[in-house]
């Protein structure tokens, strides 16, 4: 099952004194969520009606209600979430997080070769890092040659490995 709240980011300090707080985005940037007039805090329990800006490499938050920085400092180390049904995905795309914990499968045998551990951006393509039974890590170039489907709900991703992806032998 889907979570309905989706990590967003951690509060991890103000700005100024009027009660803006530094959030550390975990989303795709900082312009990304500015584009939210409502964040949530407690997994989804508490909504906080909020104005975003980008600045530098995260984001600056304002939350009505918390106008001074005695305000915005008790709320540091808190985690904003985001509601997933206030976003819409371009076709194809997924969430991060509905993706980490996927099993990878094969899609013609249907052999789980490990479950995915993060998403790494490297510009070109994202790249899956799947842990094996075996502990060892691989990662999996995001491309239409290996990456079959994804099923979200259904728990995998289905792939067809190419040589030498998972071993170094001929």
């Amino acid at each position: 099952m889907l979570k309905q709240y989706l990590e967003a980011g951690r509060i991890v300090g103000t700005h100024g004194v009027r009660g803006e707080m530094r959030v550390e985005c975990w989303c795709d940037s900082p312009s990304f969520l500015s584009k939210f007039k409502t964040l949530y805090l407690d997994e989804g329990k508490t909504a906080l009606s909020v104005s975003c800006r980008p600045h530098k490499n995260i984001a600056l938050v304002t939350v009505r209600g918390v106008d001074s920085i005695e305000k915005a400092d008790e709320l540091r180390g808190k985690i904003l979430y985001i509601d997933r049904g206030d976003v819409r995905l371009a076709e194809g795309a997924h969430f991060v997080q509905d993706i980490i914990g996927l099993k990878v499968t094969d899609a013609d045998t249907g052999e789980v070769y490990g479950t995915v551990r993060d998403v790494l951006k490297t510009g070109s393509n994202d790249v899956y890092e799947m842990q094996g039974a075996d502990k060892k890590l691989f990662y999996i170039p995001v491309i239409p040659d290996i990456i079959v489907r994804p099923d979200i709900e259904g728990g995998a991703v289905y792939i067809r490995p190419m040589k030498g992806l998972f071993d170094d032998e001929d």
